[in-house]
């Protein structure tokens, strides 16, 4: 049997625990407990690229304009 074709288990899951690291990462920022430039400039770089996407997806996915929008798109 193809070992690709098998599916694993960690690899299932990688997704969901980038998001955990992400929100850890987060929080010690926010709680002073690290500073975002404590961090190696790779790490820096791939957490603002992922900041960037998520918002743009955010933005992209807000169809509907808020109340304080006053309607307007």
């Amino acid at each position: 049997m193809n070992q690709s074709a098998t599916p694993n288990p960690l690899s299932e899951t990688d997704t969901g625990m980038a998001r955990v690291l992400e929100d850890l990462i987060d929080v010690l920022i926010t709680r002073g407990h690290i500073q975002f430039t404590d961090l190696p400039d790779a790490a820096q770089a791939k957490l603002l690229e992922r900041r960037q996407t998520r918002a743009n997806l955010t933005h992209r996915l807000n169809l509907l304009p808020d109340e304080k929008d006053n309607g307007l798109l």
